[in-house]
């Protein structure tokens, strides 16, 4: 079964709603805090990464697929946070094949 990879897509224009039009409560809200602060997103960068390379040793695929999904989407949020657009990304991905 392939999976469309356009969910991608759906995660970072919610993100980059959210930067557009804060909402109370948001925990991408959250994230973002003051436009040039990386500090809160970094944070958790770090930490999901950690938590990724503890999954990865423990040979558990679940929590390996887990964390990988935590790690992306707060990259995804450190992209939008610095007016860096999907594409880029994309494009960057591309140009490794």
């Amino acid at each position: 079964m392939k999976t469309d990879i356009s969910v991608i897509q759906e995660v970072y224009d919610v993100i980059e709603d959210r930067k557009k039009n804060p909402k109370k409560g948001s925990y991408v809200c959250s994230l973002l805090g003051d436009a040039d602060d990386n500090d809160r997103i970094l944070k958790k960068i770090e930490e999901e990464s950690e938590e990724l390379i503890m999954a990865a040793k423990s040979g558990n695929c679940k929590d390996v697929i887990h964390e990988s999904a935590d790690l992306m989407f707060h990259t995804l949020v450190l992209l939008a946070a610095n007016d860096i657009p999907l594409e880029d990304l994309l494009n960057e991905l591309k140009s490794r094949r």
